[in-house]
């Protein structure tokens, strides 16, 4: 049997109202003796028992505290707007709003007894006992001393007896009386209340002697202390006791229970005895029961329907007053923002314009600067591609050519014709040296004349090999990155040519999504035979960097050199 919640709490709420009045009795904050004020008002409907007002103030007083980020105060209007649930029958509001409270219990050990104890009855209540136990034994570890661990302890056993553990709530209740701590005369209330439920499992356990002598043990010293309310919870476990032996007995106990229980407006109670009552008396007076129990069956729904309404209209129209103040607030901050921006908004204006203007002013001449740079290092390049082509190639043909005329006799027909030979391998070097670097078509015929370039590198030992899908539409490239492209093929080709000793090149065109790709590989020596040429590939990579491609290579000795080209279209 389980007793009313309200009398359960007040110790709990006593703590918390003794312990919150210490910490608001001195402050020159406005706000936070506003929000003081006000849990004072809600304190005072409280002990009136007019919860709706009490509610309120709570509430009220709980947003006040938020307004100057109290934690402490606004955990402790919470837990006292859950135990107002709770007195009223709304276990799951309660569990709501103690939820709510978790955030700003922090590491407050009251605090969070407290809660932990107000979440166990209101699943002690809805029925959920594995979870009631989990919070009261969280209370326990909660609790400073033995004696305040004394109540859960209790709790713990009346779930243990509803769910027919008997030997766990007996173990549980011994163990609190062998401790000894409630033989004061001082707690005999508690102890009465222990001694009367471990009577009570012991008759559901089946040991009816021992448990009776208990329980007229635990209702004598209930009458003892005129604990009137307490009296209640025996009479109804001896109504229980007698209603299979003795009807008359249990009646006489039922209808003490009903006598006090109205006495102290506890409907539970109440209805309690009236289920002995009727199911006792078979005569005329059983109709009159069974109406009693259902107009007070149907009355309790009503006042507890009424009160959860009641209360979560007291929580909304209290966040809707909260939003409102607060889009108020921020309508005359925005206003006060509107006005002083006005002043300064022209000022403002014309920095960023003037700043926009530097600030464009400066990415030009960056670029044209970075672009002057680019050509002169490309020209510079150029240049010095040029003069070494001169100095390693055709200075070298004139000079053995020059010798030739001035060792040989001329006159000869053969060495007339080597002259010849001689000077036409000159002339053809120095036009391929003029169509390196001479300008290049990015019209229309480009794509003709870069396969054609690629192509002239084709001899007896070296096979060129062009792999394109034709999707790539070279008129939508812009020229600079068809100038690049060519420019650093022909590098490729060059270096082939003089170094790779290949006898194959295959050169893929491939168009994706955003980029085109270009890939060569050969069959040559590989990257450790031509690492001394380097700046020329390094040249190459300059190139493609300036379109804002990439150019990556890889070799190994003896495997040739693989080069892919991804540049934007």
């Amino acid at each position: 049997m389980l007793r009313s919640p309200f009398f359960s709490l007040l110790i709990f709420l006593f703590i918390l109202s003794c312990k919150e009045k210490k910490t608001v009795s001195v402050t020159p904050n406005p706000i936070k003796k506003e929000a003081s004020n006000l849990r004072e008002n809600a304190l005072t409907n409280f002990k009136k028992k007019n919860f709706n007002g009490a509610f309120y103030y709570f509430n009220k007083s709980k947003i006040a505290f938020e307004t100057i980020k109290d934690s402490a105060n606004i955990a402790y209007n919470l837990i006292q707007m859950a135990s107002i649930q709770q007195i009223n029958g709304d276990y799951y509001g309660s569990k709501e709003t103690l939820t709510d409270a978790l955030p700003y219990i922090k590491n407050d050990n009251n605090y969070l007894t407290a809660a932990n104890n107000f979440f166990g009855i209101a699943d002690k209540e809805l029925s959920n006992y594995n979870d009631a136990i989990f919070y009261y034994n969280e209370a326990i570890n909660g609790s400073k001393d033995l004696l305040s661990k004394q109540a859960p302890l209790n709790n713990i056993a009346v779930v243990y007896i509803q769910q027919k553990k008997y030997d766990k709530a007996i173990n549980v209740l011994k163990s609190i009386l062998n401790k000894k701590i409630l033989d004061s005369e001082l707690l005999l209330e508690s102890k009465a209340r222990v001694v009367d439920n471990l009577g009570f499992a012991y008759f559901k356990k089946g040991m009816a002697e021992k448990g009776l002598a208990l329980m007229n043990e635990g209702i004598k010293m209930r009458n003892l202390i005129d604990d009137s309310y307490g009296g209640i919870e025996s009479n109804l476990h001896l109504a229980e006791y007698y209603a299979k032996i003795d009807f008359q007995k249990s009646n006489q106990y039922a209808k003490t229970a009903y006598q006090t229980a109205t006495k102290f407006k506890s409907i539970d109670e109440r209805l309690k005895a009236l289920s002995f009552l009727i199911s006792n008396d078979f005569g005329s007076k059983n109709v009159q029961y069974a109406q009693k129990y259902i107009f007070l069956n149907d009355s309790i729904i009503k006042i507890r329907n009424n009160f959860k309404n009641k209360f979560a209209k007291i929580k909304y129209d209290a966040k809707k007053e909260k939003d409102e103040n607060q889009k108020l607030r921020l309508e005359k901050a925005e206003n006060l923002l509107y006005v002083q921006k006005a002043k300064y908004q022209r000022i403002v204006f014309v920095i960023g314009i003037l700043f926009l203007v530097v600030l464009i002013l400066f990415i030009i001449r960056y670029y044209r600067n970075k672009n002057r740079i680019e050509k002169i290092k490309a020209s510079y390049s150029t240049e010095i591609r040029i003069a070494k082509k001169l100095h390693d190639e055709l200075a070298n043909d004139v000079y053995h050519t020059m010798s030739f005329a001035e060792t040989k006799d001329l006159m000869l027909a053969e060495n007339k014709e080597q002259l010849l030979v001689n000077l036409d391998a000159i002339y053809k070097r120095t036009r391929n040296i003029s169509g390196e670097n001479s300008n290049i078509d990015t019209g229309d015929k480009f794509e003709i004349n870069l396969k054609a370039m690629l192509s002239n590198y084709t001899g007896d030992t070296i096979n060129i090999i062009l792999k394109d899908n034709h999707d790539i539409n070279w008129l939508k490239i812009q020229p600079e990155k068809k100038i690049a492209v060519y420019r650093v093929l022909q590098e490729l080709m060059v270096n082939m040519k003089k170094h790779s000793q290949c006898t194959y090149v295959i050169i893929g065109f491939e168009t994706l999504e955003k980029c085109i790709q270009i890939s060569y590989s050969d069959n040559g020596v590989g990257f450790n035979k031509i690492i001394k040429h380097k700046n020329g590939l390094q040249n190459a990579e300059n190139r493609i960097k300036a379109i804002k491609g990439t150019f990556t290579f890889d070799s190994e000795l003896n495997k040739g050199i693989k080069a892919k080209i991804l540049f934007p279209k």
